[in-house]
């Protein structure tokens, strides 16, 4: 497996230098060493952390593992850019013997779409697209869009769908899987959401046929925003998504294992959950839709290259993706208690209401008086069980994988307490 990554990034660096154009092959001027690991160690008391707690965690997630509650899971807790905490337990699936580790392919779903966030962003920052350019500007069939009412009829919209709606899930869409029984919910369902023969701009014009939950702008609805800003980046870029990101992102950080699209020869690699699951496709299997909302998979290794980037302003090992004011504009909110209390699904509720914003691709901490992360903190995560978060007041890097949608919020909430309870010098 070493060898042929190995051999894997070599070839992909030898592209870049004699600047092949190939898929597969990035040829961004900078690139991060794809074969120094991204997991620098370092000593966990002296990046703060009580050894003995982090123990703790260890012996918990083995636990895990042995009462058969998972296969494997892998944790991850870098702080100052140096890693405090790895540790991959138990292995990739039922029935197999290769251990959960780094190098572990997991489906990421949502945690796709800060990438493809960033992606977008930097468009923005090459001055081919705008955050308050109505969408209809790159995708016409958004220039007439209609707003559900309660009675089932529509009117339509009185505001413009923008950019910066589609990175803050505010622009009126929804995912209709996640809502089935609602009138607009149905109207996904017969439409086809998610159905894989169906190109990123296909994709756009068939949601962009459907009504709007609300105006452009005023609710919150978790939803296929991200794979209509997908659709969008290959427009404006010129490329299909899956280069669009290679080139602009996933490659220049060096993250040779993360794609919408993974060789056979990495199958065996792939993390499975622990009972037959619809979700879990193929991801060796070529589809036409490249969800940019779901669509990659990844390993803890090279998602932590993104977040790295992401904690020190944009820049990983030399290699700048955004500028930090570009990064400080995508932590910036983009919803209100008004517009959060409108919609569905958003990440805090109940009793942590109030103490989070969403910005541009990227879930906030703003009161961590409520939570544990510090206040700045901002994340995201995927269905499957997979999440990722910074918080640059404590300086801490997190991403933990494991494949179980069924557990996704139970060890969101302790892997919280776990690394909190562990930082004895915040």
């Amino acid at each position: 497996m070493v060898m042929l990554l190995t051999l894997r990034r070599s070839m992909i660096a030898a592209c870049a230098a004699i600047g092949v154009a190939l898929s597969g092959c990035q040829t961004a001027p900078q690139m991060a060493d794809p074969v120094a690991s991204s997991l620098v160690r370092g000593d966990a008391a002296a990046l703060g952390f009580d050894q003995a707690k982090l123990d703790d965690i260890r012996t918990a997630l083995n636990a895990d593992v042995m009462s058969g509650r998972i296969p494997g899971a892998y944790l991850l807790i870098a702080r100052h850019g140096q890693v405090a905490f790895a540790h991959g337990v138990g292995v990739q699936g039922p029935g197999q013997i290769a251990p959960m580790g780094e190098e572990t392919i997991f489906r990421i779903f949502s945690m796709t779409k800060p990438v493809v966030a960033v992606t977008a962003i930097t468009l923005v920052e090459e001055g081919k697209l705008g955050l308050d350019d109505p969408v209809s500007k790159y995708l016409p069939e958004f220039a007439d869009v209609k707003v559900l009412q309660p009675d089932g009829s529509t009117r339509r919209a009185e505001k413009p769908m923008l950019v910066r709606h589609l990175m803050s899930h505010t622009a009126g869409l929804i995912y209709g899987f996640i809502q089935p029984n609602t009138p607009l919910g149905k109207m996904y369902a017969a439409a086809g959401e998610g159905a894989p023969d169906m190109s990123p701009r296909e994709f756009s014009r068939l949601i962009a046929g459907l009504p709007l939950a609300a105006e452009p702008g005023t609710a919150w609805n978790y939803s296929r925003a991200t794979d209509i800003l997908g659709a969008l980046v290959e427009v404006v870029s010129g490329k299909p998504l899956d280069i669009a990101v290679k080139e602009r992102v996933t490659g220049p950080l060096g993250m040779t294992d993360t794609d919408f699209l993974q060789p056979e020869s990495k199958a065996t690699r792939f993390a499975q959950p622990k009972r037959p699951d619809p979700l879990y496709f193929d991801y060796t299997v070529p589809v036409k839709f490249l969800q940019g909302g779901g669509g990659l998979s990844s390993t803890v290794e090279d998602y932590l290259r993104f977040a790295e980037m992401l904690r020190n302003g944009g820049e990983y090992r030399g290699v700048r993706i955004i500028r930090k004011e570009t990064l400080d504009r995508m932590r910036t909110p983009e919803t209100n208690a008004d517009i959060r209390g409108r919609g569905l699904f958003f990440p805090a509720m109940g009793r942590l209401a109030n103490s989070m914003e969403f910005g541009l691709g990227l879930s906030l901490v703003t009161d961590d008086t409520k939570q544990r992360p510090g206040s700045g903190t901002f994340s995201w995560n995927g269905i499957a069980g997979t999440e990722f978060w910074v918080d640059p007041k404590n300086d801490i890097v997190m991403v933990f994988m494991i494949q179980d949608r069924q557990l996704l919020g139970e060890y969101q909430r302790k892997s919280r307490a776990w690394i909190y309870d562990a930082l004895v010098k915040p």
